[in-house]
């Protein structure tokens, strides 16, 4: 990506392989970076290519504008960050650090008490792909401190979106994305299962769940519509429809030994909706049973 016109000074502390593509593309994008990692070694490469290494962590932080952390999580972060407070003061700090929203929250109360500008973030793409014009980076905190530094985080991702003013937003986001990939990524893992034990080769299996995982991609828009409206439409199918076909998966899996926890909990899930009074809805309003679980 092509960095601002005149280039930034701009810290990046955490050198894992996160941490290391930040401060790449921020080399690509033409800044002047400074560099510290707890343990040694990680940064040739950078230096390398011009980047300079910090003997210390403050060192690293008196000499930019922006401090950039991207560490395990935010309690590596705290451990590192706090004894620097007074570094700190007058720049903007953005941590890029995954994690939770309370923890963002706790965070970004450090930061005011100390007198910080600080903006938590997450980078909602895989390690390669950083730096990447089609890279989502999601930031939340104050607006100044973001648009002050708004060209040079964008040499992350050409994506890189403004949420608001909370700081907690961007781990939302990134907490209910990962979600999906999971509970989806286990969904997958235990198809490819069934499959073989029925004597089907994951490779035959994968073509068919290519068309299905389009279809479940297609409802994504009007059950997010549903569920902001509130109403659980079953006029293509109902719950009680559904929560059989889960049953009749849920057997063949137990029939052959596998592992039926994640199917378990689906039927639960189905039940307890239907319970409540939702047979007639569509799939959408098992979305009442996740809010009130039991």
């Amino acid at each position: 990506m092509t960095g601002p016109e005149a280039p930034a000074t701009v810290t990046v502390l955490g050198l894992g392989a996160m941490g290391h593509a930040i401060a790449t593309a921020f080399v690509n994008g033409g800044h002047r970076v400074t560099v510290w990692n707890r343990s040694p070694g990680k940064a040739d490469r950078l230096v390398a290519r011009g980047a300079r290494e910090a003997a210390t962590a403050a060192e690293a932080v008196r000499a930019s504008g922006l401090v950039v952390v991207c560490l395990l999580d935010q309690a590596a972060s705290r451990d590192v960050l706090r004894p620097l407070a007074a570094d700190l003061r007058g720049r903007v700090l953005a941590d890029l650090s995954s994690d939770v929203p309370q923890r963002a929250r706790e965070a970004a109360a450090w930061a005011a008490d100390e007198g910080i500008d600080y903006l938590d973030g997450t980078i909602v793409v895989n390690v390669p792909m950083v730096g990447a014009d089609d890279a989502l980076v999601l930031y939340g905190g104050p607006r100044s401190a973001f648009e002050r530094h708004e060209s040079t985080l964008r040499s992350l991702g050409g994506a890189t979106t403004y949420l608001g003013e909370d700081h907690a937003l961007p781990a939302a986001y990134d907490v209910a994305v990962l979600d999906y990939f999971w509970t989806s990524m286990a969904g997958l893992v235990h198809a490819f299962a069934l499959a073989r034990a029925e004597g089907i080769a994951a490779a035959d299996l994968a073509p068919h769940l290519l068309g299905n995982g389009g279809l479940l991609t297609s409802l994504i828009p009007a059950m997010a519509a549903d569920i902001d409206a509130g109403t659980y439409p079953g006029d293509a199918d109902n719950l009680v429809m559904d929560a059989a076909g889960v049953e009749h998966v849920l057997h063949a899996a137990a029939a052959h030994g596998l592992d039926v926890a994640v199917l378990l909990g689906v039927d639960a899930m189905a039940r307890r909706a239907i319970a409540l009074g939702h047979g007639a809805a569509g799939w959408t309003a098992t979305v009442e049973a996740v809010r009130r679980p039991t």
